[in-house]
């Protein structure tokens, strides 16, 4: 504590060992010791006194679409990061399409760096993409530190990211699993999805029907088939169907390694609610029913699911036409998802404790940055986001720090309000005023 240069006191902060009144002494932006609430303050150190406000480790999204370069338009480093910022995000890692070029070599790994160096807000890590005709590239981008490889097993929507099939799919998760990398997959079956009903138009109830939940059924268990034959590590990307839950537990059951994430959408929106017309709900897979989403709850709360990410696929509003067929499919929740799942966790009897292990621990787990992310506890990046978590909010659009600011969460009162937010000890967006970027670019630690 004597060679601390900035304390952080409140009443409630959430450490791994529990919520308590605390006080966190951080020195050259890395959190040194967690001590009692009436801890001295060492001469020279800055006090930050927080109240009663709650004092929760920087939130880690590893599923988020920049889009920058190529589709800048869509988003961009320097707004998707502000947005997160502002939600009380600290890390996030990027995915590797919708963006011109995607990551899918080391050259475009290194143009998405440069890109960003100068734009992030936050910290910022890269996934590489495992597409038919990269398998000689996935080895070299996982020496240049990309945090693993994504995956579609259907088509992604952009014709520069075509989807693997099954041959493909086991020749890329081969290559993977031989230096113990990790495969993220779009899990929908292309020959399910083709079968559907596509009526398109405004109804969502057309739309929902055009991605029925077989197809994401049928897909996990095909990845869990080549996973467990070839003993690779796999993760399963935004799961919306609870059909495929009693797969995953028996799966996990006899050994093999899959880990599953879902969305604040998932669990916060339901197709009952979705107006026709209204494709700004639009996302692949998709919203489904109330009681589809009950499930996953329970699935997060028993660990089947082990985390919850934003997803956060932007367009430019254009895009998101009346047409469930054609508009975008992507939904923007960068700034909204802390506050969108703690209204939902609390409602279910879920406290913030719960929230900061599905959001912060275990996503920084998944990209294998826990021992620097994801907790207050000493060693760790004095990452931090101040919360006022019952104060409400009404979302308005207009105050979004997204580059479109279109949302499927636009007049919905949430609880929970992001006071501040800091990056390793320096605080980087209060009262919504922003510092200049202070992030910088992550790599896989070897």
């Amino acid at each position: 504590m004597s060679d601390a240069e900035l304390v952080l006191r409140s009443t409630r902060v959430i450490t791994p060992e529990g919520t308590r009144a605390a006080t966190v002494a951080v020195s050259a932006g890395t959190i040194t010791a967690v001590l009692p609430y009436d801890a001295p303050v060492p001469a020279g150190a800055r006090l930050e006194d927080l109240g009663d406000h709650v004092l929760l480790p920087g939130l880690v999204d590893t599923h988020v679409h920049v889009n920058d370069p190529g589709r800048t338009e869509w988003e961009g480093f320097w707004t998707a990061t502000r947005a997160a910022a502002a939600g009380g995000i600290t890390t996030l890692i990027d995915m590797p399409l919708n963006s011109l070029p995607p990551t899918t070599t080391v050259e475009n790994l290194r143009t998405k760096q440069d890109v960003a160096r100068d734009k992030a807000h936050i910290d910022v890590g890269f996934w590489g993409g495992a597409l038919p005709d990269n398998v000689k590239d996935l080895r070299p981008l996982h020496d240049a530190g990309v945090f693993g490889f994504k995956a579609f097993l259907s088509p992604s929507g952009v014709e520069e990211f075509p989807h693997l099939d099954q041959d493909q799919l086991a020749q890329s998760m081969a290559e993977i699993a031989g230096f113990d990398g990790l495969l993220i997959v779009h899990a929908e079956d292309p020959h399910h999805l083709a079968a559907a009903p596509q009526h398109g138009g405004p109804k969502y109830a057309d739309f929902l029907a055009s991605r029925p939940r077989d197809a994401e059924d049928t897909a996990i268990a095909n990845l869990v088939a080549q996973a467990r034959r070839l003993h690779a590590r796999v993760h399963v990307l935004h799961l919306s169907s609870s059909d495929a839950l009693p797969l995953i537990r028996a799966a996990r059951a006899e050994g093999v390694k899959i880990t599953v994430e879902t969305c604040p959408h998932y669990l916060t929106l339901a197709a009952e609610e979705v107006p026709d017309g209204a494709s700004e709900f639009k996302c692949c897979p998709p919203i489904r029913e109330a009681a589809n989403q009950d499930l996953l709850w329970e699935a997060l709360a028993d660990g089947t699911i082990d985390c919850v990410v934003t997803d956060h696929s932007p367009s430019t509003a254009d895009l998101k036409t009346d047409d469930f067929a054609t508009a975008w499919g992507g939904i923007s929740g960068l700034q909204l998802s802390l506050s969108a799942v703690w209204t939902a966790a609390r409602a279910r009897g879920h406290g913030l404790e719960d929230v900061v292990r599905w959001m912060s621990a275990r996503t920084a787990a998944l990209a294998g940055l826990d021992a620097r992310k994801g907790a207050i506890a000493p060693g760790h990046d004095a990452d931090f986001a101040v919360l006022a978590p019952d104060e409400t909010f009404t979302v308005d659009p207009a105050g979004l720090q997204h580059r479109n600011r279109v949302t499927a969460y636009a007049g919905k009162t949430l609880y929970g309000v992001v006071k501040s937010t800091w990056l390793r000890g320096e605080r980087i967006v209060h009262g919504g005023e922003f510092t200049d970027p202070k992030g910088t670019l992550l790599a896989r630690p070897r």
